[in-house]
């Protein structure tokens, strides 16, 4: 923000990030937990390996938690007065 940038563009820069990054770990936890699933198959009892609703909830789950939870360091972020951070350099 000292630099010219406005808070959207923080809000963006924040969320767009974290974004990127709970995609990709939403992404290896499916197929991790679908291997997994398919390796103890035998003691899964009334569950496929690839349960989509449950994988599909969960994964919404974690990507709305993880959104939330980016927002708010975001919003502080956006907050600060871009005159203190050059004065406590």
């Amino acid at each position: 923000m000292a630099l010219g940038a406005d808070r959207g563009f923080v809000y963006r820069l924040v969320l767009k990030e974290s974004g990127w990054l709970t995609t990709i770990g939403i992404a290896v936890g499916l197929v991790c937990s679908v291997a997994a699933a398919t390796l103890i198959k035998c003691l899964l009892f009334g569950v496929q390996a690839s349960d989509l609703p449950t994988l599909g909830v969960v994964a919404f789950v974690i990507g709305i938690s993880a959104l939330v939870a980016s927002y708010l360091p975001a919003r502080r972020a956006a907050g600060v007065n871009p005159i203190e951070p050059l004065r406590a350099e």
